[in-house]
């Protein structure tokens, strides 16, 4: 027995459709009866679904599009006109627009997510080791320099902090702080300027 496609007519706001065919048995709608069985519509729609992911060549995520062309179909039901046209078209282009809407969404949220490799968490445990090492280049340059300057070095180079961050670590005032900032700068340009 053929299936014919339900003729869908919208009356007080409400979706009804005119197909009295049954489906697996069952009687899936009867004449003027409301959108129920929507396993009946998902069933008739799936081969258009999976038409509309093969034709945008999507191969990953294939349930995750089915299940949003799934949606789709749904709230195509839900925002139908008959009197701007078939379901059909209108269904098919509602289900296309809002898979590709999906599709946009996961491919932006795949450039921008980056995952780091196993090698990438190999070399993150020695980030320890290399802190030090960075605090020893920095203190070698640092040899002429009083404590608080060499303090204002290891925190701007090292942690990025800004002065008034500074101020409140070590607390002092944002112009105890600018002074060694000035003094180690000074020192540091002279010892630069003589050893090249």
């Amino acid at each position: 027995m053929k299936i014919k496609f339900p003729r869908i007519v919208k009356k007080f706001g409400r979706l009804y459709v005119g197909c009295t065919r049954e489906y697996n048995g069952k009687r899936a709608f009867l004449k003027g009866t409301q959108v129920e069985s929507f396993e009946y519509l998902a069933h008739q729609y799936a081969p258009m679904i999976t038409s509309i992911i093969r034709s945008l060549q999507i191969y990953k995520n294939k349930d995750e599009f089915y299940q949003t062309g799934l949606i789709a179909l749904w709230e195509a039901t839900k925002g139908f006109n008959p009197e701007k046209g078939s379901f059909e078209g209108y269904a098919y282009s509602f289900i296309r627009g809002r898979i590709m809407s999906e599709l946009t969404k996961a491919s932006a949220f795949a450039e921008r997510t980056v995952f780091p490799s196993e090698e990438f968490w190999e070399m993150a445990g020695d980030s320890a080791e290399d802190e030090t090492l960075s605090e020893m280049l920095l203190l070698s340059y640092c040899k002429g320099l009083t404590e608080n300057q060499k303090k204002w070095v290891l925190y701007t180079c090292l942690e990025c902090l800004s002065i008034k961050e500074i101020a409140e670590k070590e607390d002092v005032s944002a112009s105890a702080v600018k002074s060694w900032r000035k003094g180690a700068k000074e020192k540091l340009k002279r010892e630069i300027v003589i050893s090249y």
